[in-house]
């Protein structure tokens, strides 16, 4: 596997985490912000889809942060429905995936600025999934701290390893996401 599909089944198997833990919550607890002074669920989300049009909108050509994003805004808490929360997180990631699919390994070693610092293609991806996977852990964080016992774990359960390790199937960032797309699909049709 190449350096661009790899990031780019980490970036999916992220996608899908978010998205399984989303598919665990109601529409109130989305917005509901999590322990202490932290964001909620509809916050993160709403950044990291900003981030990501910011970013990969234009990517080559233009700074990845752009003159029209409020980024302060993103952290506003805000009352949204869960079809406006998703379509504006598709947005972002739609960006993201359109301008993965268009690069190729040549290209890796060429350079984008972000906020008038120059970084590799490579660099500026890999800070990107990194700041993405911060973020998503944050969602997941929040989600199984408001559903306590109901939560459902997305990666190996609990005392689980060793039953786990005799049959590992989620090892790819690919394999995981799909694993977590059917089970967030499961949770949409209860």
């Amino acid at each position: 596997m190449d350096l661009i599909s790899s990031i780019t089944a980490e970036y999916r198997r992220y996608k899908a985490l978010a998205q399984a833990a989303v598919a665990q919550l109601s529409d109130v607890e989305l917005a509901q912000p999590g322990v202490g002074e932290t964001n909620s669920i509809t916050v993160i989300m709403w950044h990291i889809s900003g981030n990501l049009r910011s970013r990969f909108l234009e990517f080559r050509t233009t700074d990845g942060e752009k003159p029209w994003r409020n980024r302060d805004e993103e952290f506003e808490e805000r009352q949204v429905t869960r079809e406006e929360l998703l379509e504006r997180w598709e947005s972002g990631w739609e960006t993201l995936f359109a301008e993965l699919g268009a690069l190729t390994h040549a290209d890796l070693s060429q350079s984008v600025t972000v906020r008038s610092q120059r970084y590799s293609i490579h660099e500026a991806l890999h800070r990107s999934l990194a700041h993405t996977s911060y973020h998503v852990g944050q969602i997941v964080h929040i989600a199984k701290s408001i559903r306590g016992a109901r939560w459902q774990s997305l990666s190996i359960p609990k005392g689980q390893s060793s039953a786990y390790n005799q049959n590992p199937r989620r090892e790819s960032g690919e394999s995981h996401a799909a694993a977590l797309r059917d089970r967030a699909q499961d949770q949409k049709a209860k």
